[in-house]
């Protein structure tokens, strides 16, 4: 029998739902063999998932998805089977987790002048001691009554290119790669779709890529096609993952998207 893996998935340490030991818990229910979490810009998720999956035989692989930017985009960067105690990526990370609160302030001011008022006290209640992101701003803009929706708050303010948007990550796609490699581990592009731009897709490979998510729930059938023809061209492992965030993506289920533990045992193998 096949043995399936997802490998995009977040815990309540960064903007999804469910907590670590509940996610491995729903894996487990779910029929994985395997999930890599993969919180925004933070391993804290990590140590408790792995000890909850002691109890069911799920392997947990060690993941992340930086946040890094390109020009006035974000380009985020998975990062699997490194070592998550690494001392120059916990540092790192420290940095991160401080741009995060900035942003937050700055997103908040941007939303005033909208004539939008919400509490940063509120997002940072909302987020607890997870990394806190634009979906937990989403959830007080829902608690306040400006949304009714958290896919309404990020379509109406701040999204993408939304009037209140705010990229603030000193962090470049190349730099991203080489942290996880230097933390020994294996990096892959997310969701190229939201990319849009396939020549940096080939720089970065150039860079020390190893891998393209081609399985992605936003992927139409052709993307997908597309995206596993670039990888075999460029010599990339290829990756998929639900990117399952719990509640605050309903139509996003745990597996929905999965790959055969072979594509697993791939990236396991080329681990610089």
């Amino acid at each position: 029998m096949t043995k399936y893996a997802d490998l995009h998935v977040h815990t309540s340490e960064s903007d999804g739902t469910l907590s670590p030991r509940q996610l491995v818990t729903a894996a487990h229910s779910s029929g994985l063999s395997a999930i890599a979490i993969t919180d925004h810009d933070t391993v804290e998720g990590i140590p408790e998932a792995l000890e909850a999956s002691s109890s069911f035989g799920l392997e947990i692989i060690p993941g992340i998805e930086l946040t890094a930017q390109y020009e006035r985009q974000e380009v985020h960067i998975l990062g699997y089977f490194f070592d998550f105690r690494n001392a120059e990526l916990t540092e790192k990370l420290k940095v991160m987790q401080q741009n995060r609160v900035e942003r937050v302030y700055k997103i908040v001011k941007n939303l005033e002048d909208l004539d939008v008022r919400i509490d940063p006290r509120d997002v940072f209640d909302i987020s607890g001691k997870g990394t806190v992101g634009r979906m937990h701003i989403a959830k007080a803009l829902v608690k306040r009554g400006w949304v009714s929706t958290t896919g309404e708050a990020f379509s109406r303010y701040i999204g993408d290119k939304s009037p209140a948007y705010v990229l603030g990550f000193n962090l470049s796609p190349q730099e991203a790669i080489k942290l996880i490699r230097r933390s020994g581990g294996v990096a892959v592009l997310a969701h190229p779709y939201l990319l849009r731009n396939d020549e940096l897709i080939r720089d970065l490979a150039d860079c020390g890529l190893g891998g393209i998510e081609a399985y992605y729930p936003e992927h139409s059938q052709s993307m997908v096609n597309f995206y596993l023809d670039l990888a075999k061209e460029l010599k990339l492992l290829v990756t998929g993952g639900s990117d399952f965030h719990g509640s605050v993506k309903p139509n996003i289920k745990l597996g929905m998207v999965k790959i055969p533990m072979d594509m697993v045992d791939d990236l396991r193998q080329v681990r610089i």
